[in-house]
């Protein structure tokens, strides 16, 4: 008994020993810690190398992360009104396209141009970062892809079909679909809104001298024909039941169901998805997938779309803007990139950027990419251009509510209402 007594203050002595310890993946005691706010989309935010680098943060700095997850087609409003309200968060991503015109980029967020990281940068991703002067807007932390039109190339083989290399070949093989019982195209129009500027990119990236008259409104989208072919194409190709029937109920979440259950062929989107977001468990996996260029008739030879980048941008007004700013400079340090890309397909956004794959789709047809990719041109440089205004417009097509001809009306309204309100 008395040997049991003696050994009471040694066993407890090295019970408070262990747990001071601690577990590997415990995060450090912080006796400083903060609790940094993060505004995204609420689909940006899941993606797995978001969380990863969350969780890693997280785990190595001790701070917290108070995540705003927004719904998608409701993000601008709410960032708009948050800034108005001073309820802006510490961090905040954002897509370098037109919408950011509407929030004061200048007075609201920090230029990022002397952070130690920046010379880590591709070419590539800082200037998709960059605006017209020369500063850099935000840290890219995103996938780098290439987006087109992907296809299951497993179902065309089995059918005897083949990709599509002209409008006309793509508009036969659509149509052959159709008579076999797929659904060619997942088109995903509840709330989805990229579709329709891939095919406005040819137009502009192809052609300057036309994107700076329709932004001196010297002209309008009415006096672009490939414009309205665009409007033609979307609407008749719907009329002929190229989105199957239930396209104005389908959105983010029904895409990958319809592509792993191969219950549509086809849909326009890019390499990442691939590895992020299609389902486990289905029919088809991403090595049945294959890519071909985009074609809604505004160029002949289809067209792909290089990367959009989703920028992390600091709150130059929050009182943790300096914690803020380490955060990103934790998301650039190599190790932790490196460790939140593994095995994700995209072109590099980091010089040391080494844990990355390309896509095997990709590569397959890389001297096709090569010659027809456009920068993204129209979301980044129409002004006034609106993603979440072209889901509302081209519902209207799709649910007859509107003609071709009242589309493109519609399309030139909202951008001439937009681009006046970010000149006020």
């Amino acid at each position: 008994m008395k040997k049991l007594r003696a050994l009471v203050p040694l066993m407890l002595a090295a019970a408070l020993i262990l747990t001071s310890c601690g577990g590997t993946d415990t995060a450090p005691e912080n006796p400083d810690a903060v609790t940094l706010t993060i505004m995204g989309k609420k689909t940006d935010l899941q993606k797995n190398y978001m969380v990863k680098i969350f969780e890693r943060y997280e785990a190595a700095t001790g701070n917290k992360l108070d995540i705003v997850s927004v719904d998608d087609d409701q993000y601008e409003a709410a960032a708009a009104e948050r800034l108005e309200n001073g309820e802006m968060t510490d961090i905040f991503l954002h897509f370098h396209n037109a919408d950011l015109n509407r929030l004061d980029v200048e007075g609201n967020f920090c230029y990022l141009n002397d952070e130690s990281w920046v010379s880590d940068l591709t070419d590539g991703a800082r200037a998709y970062c960059t605006d017209a002067e020369g500063n850099l807007l935000g840290l890219p932390f995103w996938e780098n892809s290439v987006s087109g039109c992907y296809y299951n190339k497993t179902l065309l083989d089995s059918l005897g079909l083949k990709s599509a290399s002209t409008q006309a070949e793509f508009n036969t093989l659509c149509e052959a679909l159709t008579a076999t019982g797929y659904t060619p195209i997942c088109w995903p129009a509840k709330d989805c809104s990229w579709m329709p500027q891939f095919a406005l990119d040819p137009i502009f990236a192809d052609n300057p001298e036309t994107l700076e008259k329709l932004n001196n409104n010297e002209i309008t989208y009415a006096d672009i024909p490939e414009v309205r072919n665009m409007a033609q194409w979307i609407s008749d190709a719907a009329e002929k039941g190229w989105f199957g029937s239930d396209y104005l109920e389908t959105g983010w979440d029904d895409i990958s169901p319809a592509m792993s259950s191969g219950s549509a062929v086809m849909t326009f989107i890019w390499d990442t998805w691939f590895y992020t977001d299609l389902e486990e468990g289905g029919k088809y996996t991403k090595d049945d997938f294959a890519l071909m260029p985009v074609f809604m008739d505004t160029v002949d030879g289809g067209t792909f779309e290089g990367g959009n980048i989703n920028m992390m941008m600091v709150n130059k007004n929050s009182d943790k803007m300096q914690d803020a700013l380490d955060f990103l400079s934790f998301c650039a340090e190599a190790e932790n990139y490196n460790a939140a890309f593994e095995g994700i397909a995209t072109v590099s956004c980091f010089n040391g950027q080494t844990t990355n794959v390309q896509s095997h789709m990709v590569t397959d047809i890389l001297p096709s990419v090569g010659e027809k990719q456009r920068v993204s041109t129209a979301a980044s440089r129409i002004v006034g251009y609106s993603a979440d205004d072209m889901v509302k417009i081209i519902s209207e097509l799709l649910s007859k509510h509107t003609d071709v001809d009242g589309c493109v009306r519609m399309m030139d309204e909202y951008r001439i209402a937009e681009s006046e309100k970010e000149m006020e």
